[in-house]
């Protein structure tokens, strides 16, 4: 009798290790949402990857935008913006990733659109904007002068601030110089664009995870150049043979896109190989990453929180984010320890993983009626 039930053991003290598993007869998965505070660590009830379930959340209905345009923001750069939602609620101005990722439609579904004026934007050279890929007059502080102007543009008060990745470093940005337009921060895979971030990523650390992913990265560099591979990247995509440039921009943002979710998405890492959101992408990233993001120093954003200390804010985090690891979420938390932050246990980097969107949607679900 006990080598029967051997196995079995074996099985049932294995389950509690996992932060995800499916069950065969539901279908249904299991993720634990840890919320932070400073001196300990919390367990919600349970997250399960079920529509079903009160404490899961899929998103709202696709919604078309209702009015759309373009704001020249300066004599090179015009800005393309859109409105969806409600025109009469609460506005919340997204501000997508990259920098050069543009906001596609599907950004809409993360908000109420009975209670939200959705307004988004694509920053400058990204998406729709023009001129397409363009580096001049492109800084953290045009965009910062861009996300004013666009509030302005459209009677905006004050707004909610909701941005992902390198939406989070603007979002921080913004915040930190336009404390009084800020109602709340919804904040997802944060990244300040410190150098240990970059090399994380970039050069050694992410690598160890993905080697496959890595070979193909680093294939595009001599040998001889791969000590700096921003600066080697950011040459190529600059250069002025577009066959050049468009080799390293793909191969540049399928490192980032075959390594966003926990699982790979085959769709996602597809996405790489579109020359024209390719372009956009590598050109713009690799010129704010070799300026440093255009900060006065590496920890700019950490030592400004004092003046965004009173905002309410929620910071959603997958726990195997490799694109943005955890160690920048974990060091805003304790400069910042009244922040709300979620750390979702089974999910990477992209904001389209269920437990992300999920708190994301519960996120701003909260900050709905301010």
């Amino acid at each position: 009798m006990i080598l029967l039930k051997a196995p079995l053991l074996v099985i049932l003290f294995a389950l509690p290790y996992t932060h995800s598993f499916h069950l065969p007869t539901t279908k249904r998965t299991i993720a634990r949402t840890f919320t932070m505070n400073p001196d300990s660590l919390t367990i919600p009830p349970h997250t399960k990857h079920d529509p079903d379930c009160p404490y899961f959340r899929t998103g709202y209905p696709p919604i078309e935008a209702y009015e759309t345009g373009f704001l020249q923001v300066s004599d090179l750069h015009n800005i393309y913006w859109e409105q969806s939602g409600n025109p009469n609620g609460n506005p919340v101005v997204v501000l997508h990733g990259g920098p050069g990722g543009g906001c596609p439609p599907s950004y809409r579904t993360y908000f109420d659109p009975a209670k939200y004026r959705i307004i988004m934007f694509d920053q400058r050279g990204a998406g729709q904007s023009l001129p397409f890929a363009e580096l001049k007059e492109n800084t953290t502080w045009d965009l910062v002068s861009d996300i004013e102007k666009v509030r302005v543009h459209l009677g905006v008060e004050k707004w909610v601030v909701f941005g992902g990745s390198w939406g989070s470093t603007l979002s921080l940005s913004y915040s930190q110089k336009h404390r009084d337009r800020v109602k709340a921060l919804v904040l997802r895979g944060i990244f300040m664009c410190r150098r240990s971030e970059l090399q994380f990523f970039y050069q050694e650390g992410t690598s160890h995870l993905f080697p496959d992913a890595w070979e193909k990265y680093i294939a595009v560099i001599p040998e001889v150049e791969r000590h700096d591979m921003i600066s080697a990247y950011y040459r190529r995509v600059t250069d002025d043979d577009p066959a050049v440039r468009l080799e390293a921009a793909k191969a540049w943002t399928t490192w980032e896109m075959s390594t966003s979710n926990l699982i790979p998405n085959e769709a996602k890492i597809a996405q790489g190989e579109d020359p024209k959101f390719a372009e956009a992408f590598a050109r713009i990233e690799t010129h704010y990453f070799v300026h440093g993001a255009f900060m006065r120093n590496d920890q700019q954003l950490l030592e400004d929180v004092d003046k965004i200390r009173d905002v309410p804010c929620t910071i959603v985090q997958g726990r195997y984010d490799v694109v943005c690891p955890m160690k920048s979420c974990w060091d805003l938390h304790r400069a910042w320890p009244e922040a709300d932050v979620k750390v979702v246990s089974d999910a990477g980097h992209s904001m389209s993983e269920p437990g992300i969107k999920s708190e994301l949607l519960k996120a701003t679900d909260k900050y709905a009626d301010l």
